[in-house]
């Protein structure tokens, strides 16, 4: 069973988030919330594996909500939820720590997809997002050396190197063809690997210790 949390001041939107979670096989929602501060109140007490928060907030912002709450659950995978395609904001959502964004004209199906796909070591974003996460990381981390890459395979490290140009899951898996699970197994081992939690530490941490090669096109 998924654990699902909803930070959202919306209360229609917040009943409805929650009515399509506990209708879907295999997940609940545990809490939905109306401001930051309850959802930073409660949601360190009750340990969901998702949260679904919105980036509009009154007061206290989903982003700022975002790094507060990860300080505290530093697995919790947050999906940012917002009503258009605000690429700095949802920029700045995943640089807080954020796995992805969903819209809220989403559809149910979409809804349970998006948290189903941050469990399983993916983040539903737009490739232009992604781009724009991995173009940022220009500056080497502290403390960090090449020995961390040594024990990644082949595949591994082709898989980093097209996570860092900006493809989604599937499309690796389609330029190097194979499924969207085995893409998601390996990425699941290279954050082992690097230590990270999300394919944007990942890809963080990969370009750092690996300048990637330019490919053509």
């Amino acid at each position: 069973m998924t654990t699902v949390a909803l930070v959202e001041d919306n209360p229609t939107v917040r009943q409805t988030l929650a009515r399509w979670v506990d209708e879907a096989p295999g997940y609940h929602c545990i809490c939905a919330c109306g401001t930051a501060e309850e959802a930073l109140e409660k949601l360190p007490k009750l340990e969901p594996q998702v949260v679904l928060m919105d980036i509009q907030l009154p007061n206290l912002s989903g982003i700022a909500c975002t790094v507060r709450l990860r300080e505290r659950l530093p697995k919790v995978q947050v999906i940012m939820v917002t009503v258009y395609r605000d690429y700095d904001k949802i920029f700045a959502a995943l640089k807080a720590g954020a796995c992805g964004y969903l819209l809220k004209r989403s559809s149910k199906e979409e809804l349970i997809q998006a948290i189903a796909e941050v469990r399983s070591g993916g983040a539903p974003m737009s490739s232009e997002i992604a781009r724009r996460v991995v173009e940022s990381f220009c500056q080497p981390l502290p403390g960090t050396g090449d020995h961390e890459t040594r024990a990644l395979s082949r595949r591994e490290e082709e898989i980093l190197d097209l996570l860092c140009h900006g493809l989604s899951n599937k499309e690796i898996g389609d330029r190097l063809c194979v499924g969207v699970e085995t893409v998601r197994t390996h990425l699941k081992r290279t954050y082992e690997l690097l230590h990270v939690r999300s394919r944007t530490e990942a890809a963080m941490k990969y370009r750092d210790l690996h300048d990637p090669p330019s490919r053509e096109h």
